[in-house]
């Protein structure tokens, strides 16, 4: 009989467990508990912004491709302010630095910058000098339009997934991109 007593103890005891884990949880996602790190250093946007038909332009005058999901592409966009100047041009070492860490996936990913292009900012295949878009300056979020310099992300399918605050660190961006990377493959 005290085999029996232990099991049921023992079956109880476990089961307890699981409703007080089970319980903990459902009070910390009902009462807005958010963890305070997140897997991504960037703002992953809670409602993807789908970017459709922008009729993107290179800087000299070109059409920019659409969307391509299969060409597996992530595109990181800059639109800096008017003379920029110095900040810039740390951003677009930044971003080469990032592109140069993907490796040998790095030629899935182009920066599409939207903007005057500081005199000294390294050169590079993916790095693509655009024309102004007043189509894609409506779909970006309003608090990163003008005068910031914020990073957004595009996915292959043409979908405003992240953004990454002015002033951000720059080996975050590269550790996000190598897992959607790596995950597109």
């Amino acid at each position: 009989m005290s085999n029996v007593l232990r099991s049921r103890a023992t079956l109880l005891l476990v089961v307890a467990l699981f409703f007080t884990s089970f319980g903990i949880a459902l009070f910390l996602i009902f009462s807005g508990w958010k963890p305070t790190a997140t897997r991504n250093a960037g703002e992953l946007l809670a409602q993807p912004i789908e970017l459709g038909v922008l009729g993107l332009r290179h800087a000299d005058g070109r059409a920019y491709p659409e969307w391509e999901p299969r060409e597996r592409l992530w595109r990181v966009v800059v639109k800096p302010p008017a003379d920029c100047g110095q900040p810039c041009l740390k951003l677009s070492d930044d971003l080469y630095r990032v592109w140069i860490a993907e490796g040998r996936r790095a030629d899935r990913v182009q920066i599409l910058w939207f903007g005057e292009v500081p005199d000294q900012a390294p050169s590079y295949r993916a790095f693509l000098p655009m024309q102004p878009s007043p189509a894609l300056r409506a779909k970006l979020p309003a608090t990163h339009v003008d005068g910031s310099l914020a990073v957004h992300v595009i996915d292959p399918n043409g979908f405003l997934v992240m953004r990454y605050e002015p002033g951000f660190d720059p080996s975050g961006l590269r550790r996000d991109l190598a897992r959607l990377l790596k995950v597109t493959e």
